[in-house]
């Protein structure tokens, strides 16, 4: 009997952890996605983003693993789309979240990548995610040529955010996320 509620307490406490870390790497992705909505957009590129919060997505997916980067990003988007968009900015950031994080999980799988690759294929992806989007919104393939300049800014800010998320994950110890 004193074997399992051993057990019990332990898998409780396994639960509370994986919560709170959670909540700290969801809050980290607000706090990334309120910081970057400060930064004036860039006038020449219209819709380019630094891609901040990629960098939590990166760290979760290197120190927790796909489901949990995937679940952290899903949160991340549902509640920054509440609280500074709406239905039509949720659309393109789950679009552009969704197909980001999928690219980068099936080309971390692969072992072929590095972090900094992961990091810029998802910074391309997300922009393809959202024209897309765009494209159906609006019944018009006539913005597709839009891809070619986001695709270099996503390249550009996909690996700026891959050096620093390989920073974060070679510095921070495994044990914080397990």
């Amino acid at each position: 009997m004193s074997m399992k509620n051993n057990k019990e307490k332990q898998g409780a406490k396994i639960n509370t952890k994986k919560i709170a870390l959670y909540g700290m790497m969801t809050a980290a992705a607000l706090i990334c996605s309120y910081i970057e909505s400060q930064i004036p957009a860039f006038f020449a590129v219209p819709g380019m983003k630094l891609g901040l919060t990629n960098i939590i997505v990166v760290l979760a997916l290197y120190k927790m693993g796909s489901g949990s980067a995937m679940a952290i990003n899903i949160i991340r988007i549902v509640l920054v789309s509440m609280m500074f968009g709406g239905p039509s900015a949720m659309l393109y950031s789950l679009a552009g979240g969704m197909l980001s994080t999928i690219v980068m999980i099936i080309l971390k799988k692969t072992d072929q990548f590095n972090t900094v690759t992961v990091s810029a294929a998802g910074g391309v992806f997300h922009n393809v995610g959202q024209i897309l989007v765009a494209m159906l919104w609006l019944k018009t393939a006539s913005i597709g040529w839009y891809l070619m300049i986001l695709w270099a800014t996503g390249m550009v800010t996909g690996i700026l955010i891959g050096i620093l998320g390989y920073e974060l994950i070679r510095r921070l110890p495994d044990k914080l996320f397990k």
